[in-house]
């Protein structure tokens, strides 16, 4: 605030008319009460900062000073520093948890927004007007619907041949598993398919896009038409014949829960946490992330279950090979 200046909204300019017709006695304190949504006794200790600071009264006692607990400019320079020097590719929300992981630099994700920007760290991003979609509740239960997917993406960063990630979440919990493989197809959807199953047992259903390993568009055969059955891809056969429901979402907004999670995992697991351990030859990325079994993402995530596990299809223990999804170790 200029010194010598007073600013006041809008609102604040309505409330000084109207006090001051009460201080004139054109209007007693109930009615201005009524109009303006203020009890009657802050409307009288309203009138009392007026009679001491004249219309500067109206306006809030903090307007214009600094808040007591503004970070120290100092310390925004030294953030500024650690970001570009070590962090620059770096999301505000991940780039808070290293802060404090590694630097012990405790700081909200939206301050440390407002401080990238200011030191051209960070651009803001225009958000696009989004198609509205209908809200689906999660299932009740641990198994009832798992969402499967393939991420085609380069994860070794051209340090090694672009690989997909085959995903699945779990519907009620958002508990995840990942492995992967150098195509999505058949195979690598039966290989990671069981391996799931070994650790988690057979889920009630699998929400799948219209990939043509999940569905096909070719027409009934005579067999097929004669048992009076749509045509099907070997994958839904075998599910069918484990008894697993196969459900095809119609947009990838449909499963957006697996979707989300891949959009995290591409920018967090891979490029960002591989480069901080140094994992910058690709050999050596491709046997780290073979291996991999996501717990962290599980950890950050949490089991937000409902209701209790569905425990029909559960087994305990897995026997899937040395490659399937057990706790990350890094030689």
């Amino acid at each position: 605030m200029r010194k010598g200046f007073i600013t006041l909204s809008m609102k604040e300019l309505e409330r000084l008319r109207i006090i001051g017709k009460v201080m004139d006695r054109g209007m007693t304190q109930m009615e201005a009460s009524a109009i303006l949504g203020l009890s009657d006794r802050q409307i009288r200790n309203i009138i009392t900062k007026i009679k001491e600071k004249g219309e500067r009264g109206i306006a809030h006692g903090n307007r214009g000073r600094e808040a007591p607990n503004k970070m120290p400019k100092e310390l925004e320079d030294r953030i500024g520093e650690i970001i570009k020097k070590e962090y620059p590719d770096f999301k505000p929300t991940l780039a808070a948890e290293k802060l404090l992981k590694h630097h012990g630099i405790r700081v909200g994700r939206e301050k440390l927004r407002q401080v990238m920007m200011a030191k051209r760290l960070w651009r803001t991003r225009r958000r696009k007007d989004k198609k509205v979609y209908q809200w689906r509740e999660r299932k009740a239960y641990l198994g009832e619907m798992v969402q499967m997917d393939g991420s085609h993406h380069d994860w070794l960063e051209e340090r090694g041949p672009r690989l997909v990630l085959m995903g699945y979440i779990d519907d009620a919990t958002n508990r995840f598993f990942g492995r992967f493989y150098d195509y999505e197809g058949i195979y690598p959807a039966m290989d990671s398919l069981e391996c799931y199953m070994r650790l988690y047992g057979l889920p009630v259903s699998l929400y799948l896009d219209k990939h043509s390993t999940y569905k096909t568009t070719r027409q009934p055969d005579t067999d097929e038409l004669l048992m009076g059955e749509r045509a099907r891809t070997q994958f839904e056969r075998a599910v069918r014949e484990l008894g697993i429901r196969v459900i095809h979402a119609h947009s990838p907004q449909a499963k957006g829960r697996v979707e989300r999670v891949f959009g995290t995992l591409q920018d967090r697991l891979v490029i960002k946490r591989c480069d901080l351990r140094r994992y910058r030859q690709g050999s050596r990325l491709m046997r780290f992330w073979k291996a991999i079994y996501l717990d962290t993402m599980n950890d950050l995530k949490g089991l937000h279950e409902k209701k209790g596990i569905f425990t029909g299809h559960f087994q305990k223990k897995s026997t899937c090979g040395r490659s399937s999804v057990s706790k990350t170790t890094v030689q």
